[in-house]
């Protein structure tokens, strides 16, 4: 078997790109956090608990609901890296997701990367801004993972 060739060399993305991707990402995955909500809330509902009736805070369920909504727009994120590289919102910044090798991106590193990405906006984006500083433009979810995200030029 060969070793996978080099990638050429593209430049990353700037900061402002990928908070502007990030934006746009927000859109699906709220809409996927509704019909989330609305599924539970049904499921809820179909349980015996009043339509009104609100869920205790910070009780078994509430937390479960937080986690599915975290899974739910992770499988939204890892799939579209998977499939094609780019998120609905990465693909109007011209945003590609690699790997550092030019390999396929695995599972495991896909979810690394997703995992890492909310603990840094958990931090208040301290990953992202860690790109302000990094020579080659990379967030700490970036390193972490061994990808690289970069900046594809329309027409190529």
């Amino acid at each position: 078997m060969s070793e996978p060739s080099a990638v050429p060399e593209r430049p990353s993305a700037l900061l402002p790109r990928r908070l502007a991707a990030l934006f746009y990402d927000l859109w699906p995955a709220l809409a996927l956090w509704m019909l989330l909500s609305a599924l539970f809330t049904l499921g809820f509902t179909v349980a015996g608990h009043g339509a009104r009736e609100n869920i205790a805070p910070f009780s078994a369920l509430q937390w479960l609901l937080w986690l599915s909504c975290w899974v739910i727009a992770g499988l939204y994120a890892t799939i579209s890296w998977r499939r094609g590289g780019q998120t609905l919102g990465m693909r109007p910044w011209q945003l590609y997701l690699r790997g550092e090798t030019g390999a396929p991106l695995r599972w495991s590193t896909l979810w690394l990367r997703y995992l890492g990405g909310t603990v840094s906006l958990l931090c208040g984006g301290l990953g992202f801004w860690w790109a302000l500083v990094d020579r080659q433009k990379l967030t700490l979810h970036d390193r972490l993972s061994g990808t690289r995200l970069v900046r594809i030029p329309r027409g190529d």
